[in-house]
């Protein structure tokens, strides 16, 4: 039983795929907790350097499954604790130093935003579509959308899509910052593949701890940051791999001034 959600780790990458096609891979009740349980597995793994996220069928993701709420008789607590344990997912994500790069196709819809805006590097396809829909149903933003959108392009234009009935084109989230790239669909998959690809095959723990410090640095002072940078690049400096790339960066670097 995946409730919605399907996770494989391979050769230190990671893939945690939404799988409740037929809802848009829309978030009910199990699949909030499993992707709370998925995210905990994958960061407490010492093998993964890398996350793609993705998702099977027509759209990314629809947010919370409104049909579920409306017809399994939840009250607002169970709503509550069902967004917490998102929530919690999200934020073990955002916090692990790991690179986490999603693909993302058809439509991304109220917290889909958040849990895309999970990933540090967003790859779209041509079809993406990108809307908030709360207050269409008369809720709240939630999955961290208050936070991770207007992070990503600025309160002016999260609240013009949280407070208009709005839907960007793959092209307009581009522009607007909300997506990194936008490609064939044909091509999607093979792209983020492409980006894991390269951070596993390069300096994975620098690139994992260049997330974390950005993530975190959004909620923290000035100071906080700069000691945190300061004990991050030394721990960095004292690696085996650091080492060896900082050798052969000097080394090439004695050469080229000695031709």
């Amino acid at each position: 039983m995946t409730d919605g959600i399907l996770l494989s780790i391979r050769d230190g990458l990671a893939r945690v795929t939404f799988d409740r096609p037929a809802s848009l891979n829309a978030m009910d009740f199990p699949m909030a907790r499993r992707w709370r349980d998925v995210a905990h597995e994958v960061t407490s793994d010492a093998s993964v350097g890398a996350v793609i996220l993705d998702a099977n069928g027509p759209a990314f993701c629809a947010g919370g499954d409104v049909v579920a709420m409306a017809t399994t008789g939840a009250t607002g607590a169970e709503v509550t604790q069902t967004a917490a344990a998102i929530h919690d997912g999200i934020r073990t994500f955002a916090e692990a130093p790991l690179p986490i790069v999603a693909a993302v196709q058809g439509a991304v819809a109220g917290g889909g935003l958040g849990l895309m805006l999970t990933a540090d590097y967003v790859v779209a396809s041509e079809n993406a579509r990108f809307v908030s829909r709360y207050a269409n149903v008369g809720l709240t933003p939630d999955l961290g959308v208050s936070t991770l959108l207007p992070a990503a392009i600025g309160q002016r234009r999260a609240l013009q899509l949280l407070l208009q009935d709005r839907m960007l084109d793959a092209a307009e989230a581009l522009e607007w910052g909300l997506v990194a790239e936008v490609v064939a669909s044909a091509d999607l998959s093979a792209r983020v593949e492409q980006i894991a690809s390269f951070w596993l095959e390069g300096a994975t723990a620098a690139f994992g701890q260049a997330t974390r410090l950005v993530r975190l640095g959004a909620g923290r002072t000035l100071a906080e940051n700069l000691d945190d940078e300061a004990a991050t690049i030394g721990a960095a400096f004292e690696t085996p791999d650091a080492k060896a790339r900082v050798a052969a960066f000097a080394a090439a670097s004695a050469k080229g001034r000695r031709s």
